[in-house]
């Protein structure tokens, strides 16, 4: 059976979720949100998506011999803890604390573990414990799944791990290597956090926003440059504006706190309230994107150049992993052949990260990641008896109609072909923030007007989000104009130009798209809907968001998609071979 290893991730106390390796395969993984329903599961433990790992794979808790956490402790010699201290004078607490007590972290997420594994009956005097550095997790997610067999670089763009922020090393022989870091509160991941909050969002999931409504936007209206001294090699945020703590902190008239301060507001005007795209504020988020990419395709040239010159493989991961415009910008780098960005690159993909390094310090070279259908699976007879349960409510209202379909790619590519959205609950649930065809909300990207209505009357949401398409792999080249991969949506690509007229719904306002090519290998029900599509539009793509409401985790459950079912205007659901209608 080979070495279990059992991977957790919840260090920083957002986006917890486990992972399970059976010697080098890895055989399931899965985010808590997704089982307690609760976006982000702050401050919570993998508990349920533990127990979901161990059981999907058949194993019991005496049978784990290793868990690893991406969370390690950091020495006092470290530059670290020193260069925290030195960048908090103004709060003179958190430097003490870094100085005199800078593993208490450490120590309180160690605790935490040690009752996790109580509640699953895993003993911890049984089970060696594997403390994994939070970068050098992220590192090892996107390097050790990559598959790249050769030298390689590796970035590492987030918030903040231990005390790092920003990772630059490089992989050979299955061992990784650093070349620099930079510490809290020099991070990037953080500056564009915190400015997130001031346009209004939430940090974790507002970021995306507003790299969506950067494109609307003019970069060289407004001068960010007083934001970050850069000077190609380094960079020092500006706490007077930005990642900030303390009395430095903006606070609003509720109380709320932000990473950004009061100095901010005074020079940029008063914190975005509201759901539209209005100015100055979709300037200043197209100049804050302009001002994150510009420093980390700099900085990138500057640590990883001479490497990327040799190999022309980059593996990246962390929160910056996921900016896809960025990534966009990595790959047409005259030197980068291939960039894999790891598709669960939030804390979440810690777990695989501090898993699969685990595996590396036992000589276990773990397999290349070929997809994220990691999660819960469930048979008909589940779907059918969630159907029935909920048909057992008194509101008429809420009650369903359903059939069992011989072909239900065939039959749900009519329905899209129609003009209609569809619920698209299929198989394992996804790893990572993107639903990429079994947890899916479709809709037939040709038809004028339908990514407005599931903004609008599905998904809840601003109405300049844009979405995504899902692409045959058969004219994915001819689409997008590479043949660079790109099965996760973690690229945005030019879209061609007679492309953009025939699929003007899944097309961005800058004449781009975060695709999906989607093969028959790793998705066959997938493909083949998209191949029936083809045959009735002439065009094998297909809008594709997450089957959930704005602010709320991506379905889990046959009675997860029945309840989003029936909290909104969609009209039919496909579970498994089941095809459901509102009476």
């Amino acid at each position: 059976m080979g070495k279990i290893i059992l991977g957790l991730s919840g260090a920083l106390t957002h986006d917890p979720s486990a992972a399970l390796y059976v010697g080098k395969k890895l055989v399931a993984a899965a985010e808590e949100e997704r089982f307690i329903r609760d976006k982000h599961a702050k401050n919570k433990m993998p508990e349920k998506a533990a127990a979901f790992c161990l059981e999907y794979a058949g194993i019991r808790p005496d049978q784990v011999d290793v868990v690893a956490f991406p969370f390690a402790k950091v020495s006092l010699a470290s530059p670290g803890r020193w260069h925290f201290a030195k960048r908090y004078w103004y709060a003179p607490d958190r430097s003490l604390d870094a100085l005199f007590n800078g593993n208490r972290h450490y120590r309180r997420n160690v605790r935490r573990v040690q009752g996790l594994l109580k509640k699953l009956n895993i003993s911890w005097n049984k089970i060696k414990f594997v403390p994994v550095e939070h970068h050098l997790a992220h590192a090892s997610s996107a390097y050790h799944l990559s598959g790249f067999k050769e030298k390689c670089a590796i970035l590492g763009i987030d918030g903040k791990g231990e005390y790092a922020t920003t990772f630059f090393g490089y992989g050979e022989n299955g061992k990784i290597h650093k070349i620099k870091e930079f510490f809290d509160p020099d991070s990037l991941g953080g500056m564009y956090g915190a400015f997130t909050q001031y346009l209004g969002f939430e940090m974790l999931d507002g970021e995306y926003k507003v790299m969506g409504m950067a494109p609307y936007g003019n970069p060289e209206k407004y001068d960010f440059s007083r934001l970050i001294d850069y000077d190609k090699k380094s960079f020092k945020v500006n706490t007077k504006f930005l990642n900030t703590v303390g009395l430095r902190r903006y606070k609003d008239k509720k109380g709320k706190k932000y990473y950004f301060s009061p100095k901010l507001v005074d020079w940029l005007g008063p914190q975005r309230v509201g759901d539209d795209i209005d100015d100055p504020y979709v300037d200043y988020a197209a100049a804050m994107q302009h001002l994150f990419e510009k420093v980390s395709i700099g900085l990138i040239d500057h640590y990883l150049g001479d490497i990327l010159k040799q190999t022309g493989k980059l593996c990246f991961a962390g929160g910056g992993a996921l900016n896809v415009k960025l990534n966009q910008r990595i790959i047409a780098m005259p030197y980068v052949k291939e960039l894999f960005a790891q598709p669960a690159g939030s804390d979440a993909g810690t777990a695989i990260g501090a898993a699969s390094y685990a595996a590396s310090l036992m000589g276990i070279a773990v397999e290349k990641m070929e997809h994220v259908y990691l999660g819960p699976k469930f048979t008909h007879e589940q779907c059918l008896s969630a159907i029935k349960t909920r048909n057992e409510i008194k509101n008429e209202n809420e009650k369903i109609t359903w059939a069992i379909l011989d072909d239900p790619a065939k039959e749900t590519a009519k329905i899209l072909a129609a003009g209609n959205p569809v619920a698209w609950f299929q198989g394992r649930m996804e790893f990572g923030p993107r639903a990429l065809g079994c947890r899916s909300i479709l809709g037939c990207p040709s038809i004028k007007g339908i990514s407005d209505q599931i903004n609008e009357q599905i998904k809840y949401r601003e109405r300049w989000r844009p979405f995504c398409p899902s692409i045959l792999d058969t004219v994915a080249e001819d689409l997008l104009q590479t043949k660079h991969p790109a099965p996760y949506m973690t690229f945005t690509f030019e879209v061609a130009e007679d492309w953009k007229k025939r699929i003007p719904e899944v097309v961005h306002e800058d004449g781009t798209a975060r695709a999906q090519v989607v093969s028959e290998k790793t998705n066959p029900k997938y493909y083949k809907l998209l191949l029936e599509l083809e045959k009735l539009t002439g065009n094998g793509v297909v809008l594709n968001t997450s089957l959930n409401r704005r602010g709320e985790p991506v379905v889990c459950t046959p009675k997860d998609a029945l309840n989003m079912f029936f909290s909104c205007n969609l009209e039919y659901l496909v579970l498994e071979n089941i095809l459901v209608q509102k009476k």
